[in-house]
């Protein structure tokens, strides 16, 4: 195996002062080494610490929540006897009595490159409830699984902060989770006790497939590495009426709507010229969420070079150009979304109104593209290169 993951190397990297100490762990299905050990065995095995208390994310602590915005109760595992929290239902945020058999937290959490994927807000939150609470935090890092080279789309404005990104990143941010860590404990929680694991023998350049490590969902809706690459881009469709695939065995891949012609669709995305991908047209069924049970005309993205393939432009290309086909059909979908109740989903989404006000007023898609790529530049500038850990 090429790579280990911070899982793989707990043990030898256990800080020591914290040796025996009442630990936390935030987890969910992709909580594996290498050997396919999940995290919660692995962890009541150790001789470094002592396993208390379980947490898990959006989707649950077994992955079993198959929908976006479905909240989960805490319970008591039955093959553990441990306690488990839920941070995605009455709080999203450690509440003090959840940290009281704790003395340490640790995340073990599977992110996909995107800003919008809650994982890493949910790690935030626990940031926070650990400084308040004065626990230490250690994040056990793992693979950016669409590289740590590439970073796109636009960068969040403080002002539409959400669940769905809370801090300034671009859309596909090009770290790790534990490089984020770093950048909100050096930026916004500087007296947290944190400690990153690092994973060992990955390079910035490296896709998942490369890793040697296996796939495991980390959402019921991610189900491979390929979804992932899509996603930076195709996740902007929550913020439309446009079925994003869910209820489908493709999902963020496929993409359609009851009105569309797939083939005109097809035909107007290929005057973008996007490199990297290709649009094939067809027809689907979704079994649940958008349109279910109706038949939905669409596409399928199918990235034929993933060092040139552009996700975030190209899910901006497939809502413009849905939008400009059928302006009097196309529709943003409206609040709530994501605990946001007063902004629109897509502006949540993108991290700015902007986006949304140039589709509507007809913008070139190249046009939008200088904005959100001068951001990117900035922010790489002054920000993200101070946290990185890889070469």
């Amino acid at each position: 195996m090429s790579v280990k993951t911070g899982l793989d190397r707990l043990e030898k990297n256990w800080p020591a002062r914290l040796k025996g100490a009442r630990a936390g762990l935030v987890v969910h299905p992709a909580s594996i080494n290498g050997r396919l050990d999940h995290a919660i065995d692995l962890l009541l095995k150790s001789k470094k610490c002592r396993l208390t208390t379980l947490f898990g994310p959006q989707h649950g602590i077994l992955g079993e929540t198959q929908d976006n915005m479905v909240e989960w109760k805490e319970f008591r595992d039955r093959r553990t006897g441990l306690p488990v929290f839920s941070l995605y239902g009455k709080t999203r945020k450690p509440v003090p009595s959840m940290l009281r058999e704790i003395e340490v937290l640790i995340v073990d959490l599977q992110d996909v490159g995107s800003r919008y994927y809650t994982f890493i807000w949910t790690m935030e939150l626990c940031m926070q409830a650990c400084l308040e609470n004065r626990k230490a935090f250690i994040v056990l890092d793992r693979p950016n699984p669409i590289g740590g080279e590439k970073v796109e789309g636009t960068v969040l404005s403080p002002s539409f902060a959400s669940f769905v990104g809370n801090r300034s990143l671009p859309v596909r941010h090009g770290m790790t989770i534990g490089e984020i860590a770093r950048y909100l404990c050096e930026e916004f929680y500087p007296s947290l006790d944190l400690h990153v694991v690092s994973v060992e023998g990955w390079k910035r350049a490296m896709w998942f497939q490369e890793t040697g490590l296996p796939w495991a969902m980390p959402s019921p809706n991610m189900p491979t590495a390929e979804t992932a690459a899509v996603y930076p881009g195709m996740c902007l469709l929550e913020g439309t009426l446009l079925s994003e695939g869910r209820g489908t065995t493709r999902p963020f891949e496929m993409f359609g709507a009851p009105y569309i012609n797939p083939y005109a669709l097809v035909k107007r995305l290929k005057e973008f010229r996007l490199p990297g991908v290709i649009f094939r047209p067809l027809y689907f069924m979704p079994t649940f969420q958008k349109h279910a049970g109706k038949l939905c005309g669409g596409a399928q993205v199918h990235v034929t070079d993933r060092e040139r393939f552009k996700p975030f432009k190209s899910g901006v290309a497939v809502i413009k150009t849905v939008h400009d086909l059928y302006p009097d059909l196309f529709q943003w979908k409206n609040p709530p979304y994501e605990y946001e109740t007063a902004k629109m989903p897509i502006d949540i989404l993108a991290g700015t109104d902007r986006l949304r006000k140039e589709i509507d007023g007809g913008k070139g898609l190249d046009r939008m593209e200088q904005w959100w790529r001068e951001e990117c530049l900035h922010f790489q500038r002054t920000v993200r290169r101070r946290f990185l850990i890889y070469d």
